[in-house]
């Protein structure tokens, strides 16, 4: 694994934590204010929509686990890691991401990706 800068740490942080109130406190030591934050369910522009994001999924999937299950692959202030949801112990959906950062570290847009890349 490259170095990769901590925001895609705090970026984690924010969907597993617990307490609504200290979501925040997290995406904004990730992200920039203006981030783009697209996947197969949303596509939103600003920390407020990636914020809302993570507070409706949460309550969607009470108690889910976040992790990352792969190294993270750094190119040019791209980064790519694989990822997964898990419920009571039993994946509940797993997907990549493909994020960039700029000059300061922080997440300028996710794109994500539910499940495995079709075979052809």
């Amino acid at each position: 694994m490259l170095n990769y800068p901590a925001s895609l740490d705090h970026m984690l942080a924010a969907w597993n934590e617990p307490e609504p109130s200290l979501v925040r406190g997290h995406l904004e030591r990730a992200l920039t204010p203006g981030i783009r934050f697209v996947d197969p369910s949303i596509d939103v522009i600003g920390i407020d929509g990636f914020e809302a994001n993570v507070h409706e999924v949460q309550a969607k999937i009470p108690g889910a686990v976040y992790s990352r299950t792969s190294d993270i692959d750094v190119q040019h202030g791209f980064h790519r890691y694989h990822w997964a949801i898990h419920q009571d112990g039993e994946l509940i959906i797993p997907g990549f991401d493909v994020t960039e950062t700029n000059q300061a570290g922080l997440v300028v847009c996710v794109i994500g990706f539910f499940g495995s890349i079709p075979e052809l």
